[in-house]
């Protein structure tokens, strides 16, 4: 392990302790549904989320190896795929629960949701825009206007079938773009941009209307079905749980395997359990965060900052619709919720962050070689 897991070792437990508990979690959730569905086959599911979680911990490892600065390249074909990428899923998508976010991929007949590739790319191209702006980065038109472009665009095109995800990117994006010094004028221009674009998708897209009803729903009409269902979960947990495997909500909560899997982990291990998982996302964003004051340039900090808040975020916002602080989502919980491409660019961004630290942290690094001419130390929380 020594040799082969470079990089940030507490990243390196804290992912494999959640793999521990998705794969715990999403049997017990699955159990009763595979028994239906599989005529009888409850380790249905098992099998398969824990083929992907594998398949997930492979990417992590692969993309940990690469050299984070060649994801700066790759950012930029990423993106002008997804744009016909989002497109056409938007207009041929595979429609569940009235939104296309899914095209399936020929041959191996595998669902692909095209939003997850468009904002890993989007943020790692933001984050070496950044790092190469530092030294004009009060030029509104040579620096900031084509990080506008390309954030209202891909945030656009993702909020045609996702709202929720497309403004968790919006606010990372901001985030991002405030640690890279982007003055705070020109942060309200990216504000007025997203809500004028987030106001077309709305008109234009597939979930402007659902979108609505849910917040509508949320402040008028109180907690809906599935958040109730979730409330009992959660008050039937008690301290320490039920135990590994004795949900009873699960025959119950719509989605207990993805959207409202953090209620059944109180369920069966209890506000304790609840409290470790946060502890481990918190300690996440911290060590991502780390990387920010370790890194040797500017792109590898901004770009572990990025992705250590995106995951981080949107864990905040599951785990809060699940507790009833907000309108359903629908957004998974980043390395724990049963899903497919979602595991699997975790992991690959998971994989980068470690690649930032792997970098600080080996100095007999065969990447020496490769030139770094970006600023040093220009980050905002450094001033």
């Amino acid at each position: 392990m020594k040799h082969n897991l470079k990089g940030d070792p507490v990243i390196w437990g804290i992912v494999f302790i959640l793999a521990i508990i998705s794969i715990l979690v999403v049997y017990s959730a699955t159990s009763s549904l595979a028994y239906r569905q599989m005529q009888g086959d409850t380790e249905y599911y098992l099998i398969k989320h824990s083929l992907l979680v594998l398949i997930s911990l492979f990417a992590m490892w692969v993309a940990h190896k690469i050299d984070y600065r060649y994801y700066a390249g790759l950012s930029k074909l990423a993106l002008w795929i997804a744009v016909p990428l989002l497109l056409l899923t938007w207009k041929y998508g595979l429609r569940i629960n009235e939104a296309s976010r899914w095209i399936t991929i020929p041959f191996i007949n595998q669902a692909f949701q095209s939003s997850d590739l468009a904002q890993l790319a989007l943020i790692v191209a933001l984050a070496n825009r950044l790092a190469k702006c530092q030294n004009n980065i009060e030029d509104f038109k040579a620096s900031v206007v084509p990080m506008l472009i390309w954030c209202g665009v891909i945030g656009g095109l993702i909020a045609l079938t996702n709202l929720s995800a497309a403004i968790l990117l919006f606010l990372t994006c901001i985030l991002l773009m405030y640690m890279g010094r982007v003055p705070i004028k020109y942060l309200a221009t990216l504000t007025m941009v997203g809500i004028f674009v987030g106001g077309i998708a709305m008109h234009i897209g597939q979930r402007g209307e659902t979108g609505w009803k849910r917040v509508k729903a949320f402040i008028q009409e109180g907690p809906s079905f599935q958040t109730e269902q979730a409330y009992i979960a959660i008050a039937t947990g008690g301290l320490y749980g039920k135990g590994p495997g004795k949900s009873d909500q699960r025959s119950f909560l719509p989605h207990s395997y993805s959207d409202f899997i953090y209620a059944i982990i109180i369920e069966e291990y209890g506000l304790l359990g609840g409290t470790i998982v946060i502890l481990l996302y918190l300690a996440l964003l911290y060590r991502g965060m780390l990387n920010v004051s370790k890194s040797n340039c500017a792109f590898g900090g901004l770009l572990s900052a990025g992705l250590s808040f995106a995951l981080v975020l949107q864990a905040m916002v599951n785990i809060g619709v699940a507790v009833g602080l907000g309108p359903i989502t629908g957004l998974p919980l980043p390395f724990v919720s049963m899903g497919g491409t979602s595991l699997v660019f975790t992991g690959i961004s998971l994989g980068i962050i470690l690649s930032v630290s792997r970098g600080d942290r080996d100095e007999h690094s065969s990447w020496s070689h490769i030139p770094n001419n970006q600023p040093q130390n220009v980050y905002r929380t450094q001033q």
